[in-house]
């Protein structure tokens, strides 16, 4: 109806009162002390009681579209925008694309009231938190770097599944480095470690869990030689830190490496939307995706250290020589170095003969091969094959070659026979 006004509680409050306060029942000092207000806004809110009712006492903006309210063209495009181009993107990183790529500057609280509105579901349910104590920050960046793998469906059925390996560093939340690989593997952080030498330095300390690529597993036997020595030899990985001068640390639970921890299920939740509004499909798009991404994650979560000057300390001159895998070998007596299918002919290099002298492999991740002793680089060529592989490599050949011949039974063999008689019983 047109003449009925609605009030609220405290609006039907200060009606009874005023109402009072005309059958001479209060006075207005008493109106005033009763409602919480002055003197004065008693007696202006009795002249409006007079001059228009009830309707006086109801705000004055009640019914009326505010004037910073966003126009409805707005939020019909944000609901859509949700259900379509930013499908699965949080409330948060949905906003934030909002403003940088559509040009729509509105409030998280906003977006989510709209989201709430339009019945766009959260894609994101949250457990509950359990009771955790907080460890302080390590003061300085690059005093403790944490390193781990993720396995997961990054691009959500678009190619195969991917692992992602990166580095935390653990004052400041930055991200140093990462990269899509299929597995977890050795070079994969092989070339994590070598991106943040060669961007950051070399930090003081790597926190990690116990995969295989850092420490040997302890349920594999021992070598012989590891049992004179009293302990188990380093992986390739555990060998660079050594050389790096760079302190291993294992973590013994996930809670303990909270901080990667935590930015696996950031990754998995933007980093994914990032990967599907790109339309990557397989690991070179992803990582293209990944490197494109990392400077803005970091721009927004990155924490100043407490203490700024960095703990990263130089690599030294010759430090991408570390990065490679390397072996120990014997050299034979016609000094040749066996190593899978190679064979290594070492020239003289100076020294009369190298026979049953211990050298060093090393493999690049390429497949190029060098050998060093004591420290030197070797001149070699390849070796001629023995006997043995080539009357095998001969072999093989003419298997190949030779065709098989498979021998088909004459119609009256026994075989054939019994067969027949079988058929016949059944």
């Amino acid at each position: 109806m047109e003449g009925m006004v609605t009030l609220n509680k405290k609006e039907q409050k200060r009606l009874m009162v005023l109402n009072h306060v005309e059958k001479g029942k209060l006075r207005g000092g008493e109106a005033a002390v009763v409602l919480g207000i002055s003197l004065r806004h008693v007696s202006r809110l009795l002249a409006a009681y007079r001059r228009e009712g009830a309707r006086g006492l109801s705000h004055g903006n009640r019914g009326r579209k505010p004037p910073n309210a966003l126009d409805s063209s707005i939020r019909e495009r944000v609901i859509g925008l949700a259900g379509t181009k930013y499908a699965g993107f949080n409330t948060q990183h949905f906003t934030e694309m909002l403003a940088e790529c559509e040009g729509i500057e509105v409030s998280r609280s906003t977006v989510r009231r709209m989201l709430i509105g339009g019945g766009v579901s959260r894609p994101r349910k949250r457990r509950a938190p359990k009771h955790r104590s907080r460890r302080e920050r390590y003061p300085q960046k690059g005093m403790l770097v944490q390193m781990d793998g993720s396995r997961h469906d990054w691009l959500e059925g678009r190619g195969a599944w991917l692992t992602l390996i990166g580095a935390i560093d653990d004052a400041t939340g930055e991200v140093l480095s990462a990269l899509f690989r299929e597995q977890e593997d050795t070079e994969g952080y092989f070339k994590l470690m070598e991106r943040v030498v060669s961007d950051h330095g070399v930090p003081v300390a790597v926190y990690h869990d116990g995969h295989a690529v850092f420490e040997t597993p302890e349920h594999e036997p021992m070598t012989l030689e590891e049992q004179l020595a009293g302990e188990r030899s380093l992986t390739h990985f555990g060998r660079l830190l050594v050389e790096l001068d760079v302190t291993s640390i294992r973590s013994r639970s996930p809670q303990s490496r909270g901080r990667i921890e935590r930015l696996w299920g950031t990754f998995q939740d933007r980093l994914v939307s990032e990967l599907r509004l790109a339309g990557a499909s397989n690991i070179s798009e992803a990582n293209e995706v990944l490197w494109r991404y990392l400077p803005t994650h970091n721009q927004k979560f990155t924490v100043p250290a407490s203490q700024p000057e960095p703990a990263f300390c130089s690599p030294g001159r010759d430090w991408k020589a570390m990065f490679c895998l390397k072996y120990q070998r014997t050299v034979g007596l016609d000094n040749v170095v066996r190593f899978g299918p190679h064979r290594l002919q070492v020239l003289p290099n100076g020294r009369y003969s190298y026979a049953r002298a211990k050298v060093e492999v090393r493999q690049a991740f390429d497949g190029s091969l060098s050998l060093y002793y004591q420290g030197h680089r070797l001149e070699t060529r390849p070796a001629p094959p023995e006997a043995a592989k080539l009357r095998e490599s001969a072999n093989q050949e003419t298997r190949k070659k030779t065709p098989r011949h498979y021998a088909k039974p004459a119609p009256d063999h026994p075989w054939r026979g019994k067969f027949r008689v079988h058929l016949d019983r059944g």
